[in-house]
């Protein structure tokens, strides 16, 4: 095998495994997933559109937009232009994009009330102060960095304690 065959196996290895690595990113599944499950959204609502709120347009506007059509010239071949299928497909559009948004604004008001939540939470403390300096100190300390008194887990001198006990 000679060095160019071989530069150019490595090659077309080097791409599939790139490849590879680029398709199994949960990026791309995602996105994958999201064009799926929008693919089957948007039938619901061309459904919605068509099934519901045509023949309702329709009793309003005294005709159904999806059979309105312009016949270019004449013959038996003459061109037809469907507008009203384009009128159907705007409609569609509109109110794929208002159920969307719809959607989003709530999720994000979910998603304020949890983080409003979380912010509500108080913190967990920290520090405490030293019973004696008053200065802060970590929680987990057992002598106070400033003055140097013993502490015990009520935060007082251990050796008062035990003078007490």
């Amino acid at each position: 095998m000679s060095r160019k065959d071989r530069e150019k196996e490595s090659r077309g290895k080097g791409f599939i495994a790139e490849f590879k690595k680029f398709i199994t990113r949960g990026n791309v599944l995602d996105m994958a997933v999201g064009v799926i499950v929008g693919g089957a959204f948007t039938s619901i609502v061309t459904s919605l559109n068509q099934d519901i709120l045509t023949p309702i347009l329709g009793i309003f506007g005294g005709t159904d937009f999806s059979y309105l059509t312009l016949t270019l010239g004449s013959g038996e071949n003459a061109p037809v232009l469907n507008y009203g299928n384009f009128i159907t497909a705007i409609i569609n559009f509109l109110i794929t994009a208002l159920v969307i948004f719809c959607l989003i604004k709530g999720i994000n008001a979910i998603g304020e009330r949890v983080k409003r939540k979380e912010e509500e939470a108080p913190p967990a403390p920290v520090s405490r102060k030293c019973p004696y300096c008053l200065s802060e100190i970590a929680l987990e300390a057992t002598r106070c960095p400033h003055c140097t008194s013993h502490l015990t887990e009520e935060g007082k001198d251990s050796s008062k304690a035990a003078r007490e006990n």
